[in-house]
């Protein structure tokens, strides 16, 4: 994605500190810049901004769809500022397999199916539910599939599933646990209005823009065989228990 660099000048810029309010979870907005206070738009405003850009992430958009009021942005680019990988939660992926009867004397071997399904597509203020490939999730696609044993994130899910053939000892009970490997891409949607110069009927207005975080979370996903959906990627072990 083609970055670009804009110099503002004699214009009045605040700077929030962005990066703190997404380790405590808050919602953060900066301006850049701003005329007065009554052009600060939430987070969500400026997602929807984007979302009805007449440029997205250098992509030219049409106005078919029923945009009566026309673009609510000239332009939108989503910046991505970070991006780290992480395990997720553990979960158990099978059913429990015993070996705990009075007279058992050996190890017991069974076959164990075990399946795990891992959530894709979960960001901040952008979800799958927007609309698959399309809207502003499939242009965040465009960010996520950089990176390496990436697919399509637009999907609802990812699923892992394996048979293995185990053996349980005497007194114990055998179950799969499987734990995801996830990833998380930090970044920022960035709308911008162009300025307008003054008309017969209108005042000039100076360009504007707005500035909002966005956390993505998903599964690492390897691709399929043959075309089949990707795979979510992770660790599988077995645990034992006593009887």
């Amino acid at each position: 994605m083609a970055k670009r660099s804009r110099k503002f000048k004699n214009k009045k810029i605040r700077f929030v500190a962005i990066g703190a309010a997404l380790a405590t979870g808050g919602a953060v907005v900066a301006l850049l810049p701003s005329a007065n206070a009554a052009d600060e738009k939430t987070p969500e405003q400026i997602v929807a901004m984007c979302d009805r850009a007449a440029v997205i992430n250098g992509e030219q958009q049409s106005a078919k769809g029923g945009f009566a009021d026309g673009f609510q942005a000239d332009n939108c680019d989503y910046v991505e500022t970070k991006f780290e990988t992480f395990d997720g939660p553990t979960e158990k992926s099978s059913i429990d397999f015993p070996n705990c009867e009075p007279n058992a004397t050996d190890p017991a071997k069974v076959s164990v199916t075990w399946s795990a399904t891992v959530a894709q597509g979960k960001g901040k203020y952008t979800e799958t539910n927007q609309g698959g490939g399309g809207g502003l999730f499939g242009f965040l696609s465009g960010s996520w599939v950089k990176h390496k044993s990436t697919l399509d994130m637009t999907v609802n899910s990812a699923t892992a599933s394996a048979t293995e053939q185990r053996e349980v000892p005497v007194g114990k009970v055998l179950h799969m646990e499987f734990t995801p490997k996830m990833q998380r891409m930090t970044g920022e949607w960035r709308a911008r209005i162009d300025a307008r110069e003054a008309t017969t009927t209108t005042n000039a207005t100076p360009e504007q823009n707005f500035v909002a975080p966005e956390v993505v979370e998903g599964p690492f996903v390897l691709p399929g065989a043959a075309g089949a959906p990707g795979i979510a990627d992770g660790t599988s072990k077995a645990v034992l228990e006593d009887c």
